[in-house]
């Protein structure tokens, strides 16, 4: 399940060398002499400035930078769970929704949200990059919001006071109700586009050419995880207590003004961020390696991959600015005929006349492979965001059955999430600072766990959640709904822990094994996975209920848990994701780590370039190389 180290001897290299370049400027005086202005360090990745000079390291990046992007996220989590984490009330009680309509709707809408991020991921790696993408997004999410709050607040809160537990709103006409549904759309569409953006962007604020930068890129996604959850944590108590109360007003402008701030924030840090450039439509090249490939499929390939095509250093790094070659690699070899070079192929290198329709790069075909090889990984989470999703349904339900009250205090069932979220803060921490350098030394490797060693870890965590979830609700029947509230505290704890497994090693491994064209794609597949786990868990309920219920029993998950078995619900979530974990383990196994040329070699003359030792075959041209790899 671990990654064997990509290209050992260009990162001897670069260690050798410091994963340092300085750039010494002499400049003319005017008085017969030149005077050595002081020594600038320049980031190795790629990465520009504002005004598209190669970033400096000391006045662009690293904490400063990624600290706004910090508190930019947690800003905007807390103004995106003030709507949703009582959504549900709000078209109950104030827009007159049933419950099944209430819950289909919001359903709906969190599903719209991850679907929106595909297409803020889309725009970011194609067009807009990934500032002006969030840019962008983060507007139309404060005009959604500003909208929502001035529509609720004009029209749907009529009387005043209305929406909480005692006072019911009026009815609402057809376009109140229309100005309602754009506003959450707005909301969703600007959240939505922003989130798989923002993390790889703050990501981009470290050089990872740089060890000591590296590292902190790995330390940032855990602090954006943590960031993250803070966000939702004001949300879920303060928030939610005003809104619960019937102060929906209050909550959606705070919610705007907390979403406003962080866009002054993200916009304040403009000058000190470092950028890459898009990287052009990734459709036209992922099709062009299938076209490509299918019209060779009668062409018979020797074995090592001989006779691939891939342009040159300088053609390449001039269009590509920022983005990696990508080394060959075996496996899917029918697509490796989209780079193979026969004696009847239209082309000539000399004049850089290329059809990449007939004929694509190493690189190309290699980015293809990623994704598939990415594709298994992801669908293994899905079953963990299933896991996941309990906790905002069932798990609120179960503790709704229970007894609320301590020491005379009633305790909110939707409260309990507040233990899931500092959970995950102290196992934030506990790892960073105790379980990370103690597997550094146990694997002899300062990386420690890898990424899918992780995301296995946080499937086991996740099946003791449920196991735990079961064997409290098992007891919750046996005492007929007496058991205290409190005794949810470890199933809470316990899907915390496995975030911080799962969801940051997630984070961290789809962003550095997506290619550098699809960084924020490797994003969105980490909250398409969380939405695929809403849907699918709402299939299982359903599948579930439909067995389960006869005209003798009233199924697993009635109305009235009492008279239901819904710990059996969880017991058959834990062995679906056992069985889960054993696919997962399978595929790691399976997974080839991508396999990247270091952006650093960018920079190299041309002497350096040939002394490599890539396996590039010396058969050079102007227009492309031929390797043999």
């Amino acid at each position: 399940m671990s990654c064997p180290r990509e290209q050992e001897m260009m990162e001897r290299r670069r260690e050798e060398e410091g994963g340092e370049m300085k750039m010494n400027i002499n400049i003319n005086e005017g008085f017969g002499g030149e005077e050595e202005e002081d020594e600038d360090e320049y980031t190795m990745d790629g990465s520009v400035d504002i005004r598209g000079n190669p970033a400096s390291k000391n006045k662009t990046g690293g904490w400063i930078a990624a600290s706004l992007v910090l508190v930019n996220q947690g800003l905007a989590t807390l103004a995106f769970f003030g709507v949703n984490v009582n959504l549900v009330l709000f078209l109950t009680r104030v827009l007159k929704q049933n419950n099944a309509d209430a819950a289909n709707n919001v359903s709906k809408w969190t599903g719209t949200v991850y679907i929106f991020s595909l297409v803020g991921a889309f725009l970011s790696d194609s067009y807009w990059g990934r500032y002006k993408t969030c840019a962008i997004f983060q507007f139309i999410f404060v005009l959604g919001l500003v909208l929502l709050s001035l529509s609720s607040y004009l029209f749907l809160l009529k009387p005043t006071g209305c929406g909480g537990e005692v006072t019911a709103c009026g009815p609402h006409s057809g376009v109140e109700v229309g100005l309602f549904y754009l506003s959450i759309y707005m909301t969703a569409l600007g959240n939505g586009g922003y989130q798989p953006n923002i993390a790889t962007f703050g990501a981009d604020q470290f050089d990872e050419e740089n060890p000591k930068e590296s590292h902190s890129k790995i330390s940032f996604f855990s602090y954006f995880y943590l960031a993250l959850n803070l966000g939702s944590l004001f949300s879920n108590t303060f928030l939610s207590y005003f809104e619960n109360e019937g102060s929906w007003a209050l909550g959606f402008w705070a919610s705007a003004v907390s979403a406003f701030v962080a866009l002054v924030l993200f916009l304040g840090g403009t000058p000190r961020y470092r950028y890459f450039k898009p990287g052009g439509n990734p459709l036209f090249r992922v099709a062009q390696v299938a076209v490509a490939a299918v019209r060779k499929w009668k062409i018979k390939m020797a074995n090592g991959g001989e006779n691939l095509f891939e342009t040159d250093i300088k053609e390449f790094s001039s269009t590509n600015t920022g983005i990696r070659k990508i080394l060959h690699t075996e496996g899917f070899r029918f697509l490796d005929k989209a780079a193979y070079v026969d004696n009847e192929e239209d082309m000539n290198t000399k004049k850089k006349e290329r059809n990449p329709w007939r004929l694509c790069t190493i690189t190309q075909v290699e980015e293809v492979k990623c994704i598939l090889r990415l594709l298994p990984i992801w669908l293994c989470t899905i079953i963990y965001s299933v896991v996941f999703t309990q906790m905002a349904s069932l798990f609120v339900e179960q503790g709704a059955a229970m007894s609320t009250k301590v020491f005379s205090f009633p305790i909110p069932p939707a409260s309990m999430s507040a233990f899931d979220i500092l959970s995950v803060s102290v196992f934030i921490f506990l790892y960073r600072r105790v379980l990370h350098p103690l597997f550094s030394k146990l694997r002899k490797d300062p990386k420690g766990l890898t990424e899918l060693h992780r995301m296995g870890v946080g499937l086991i965590i996740a099946v003791i959640a449920m196991i735990s979830a079961g064997t409290v609700e098992h007891y919750r029947l046996k005492h007929k709904g007496h058991l205290s509230i409190l005794y949810q505290i470890p199933q809470y704890v316990l899907i915390g822990a496995s975030e911080v497994f799962m969801y940051v090693g997630q984070l961290e491994f789809f962003n550095s094994q997506a290619p550098d064209g699809l960084k924020s794609f490797g994003s969105a597949l980490c909250m398409t996975s969380m939405s695929l786990g809403n849907y699918f868990s709402s299939l299982l309920v359903s599948l579930v209920m439909d067995i389960t219920t006869s005209h003798r029993h009233a199924g697993w998950i009635p109305a009235d848990l009492n008279k239901g078995n819904l710990d059996r619900f969880y017991f058959l979530l834990a062995a679906m994701t056992s069985v889960d974990f054993v696919v997962y383990v399978a595929c790691a196994k399976w997974y080839k780590c991508i396999k990247l040329e270091p952006k650093s070699s960018h920079y190299q003359d041309d002497d350096d370039e040939e002394e490599d030792e890539d396996e590039y075959d010396q058969n050079e041209s102007e227009g492309g190389i031929i390797t043999s790899v």
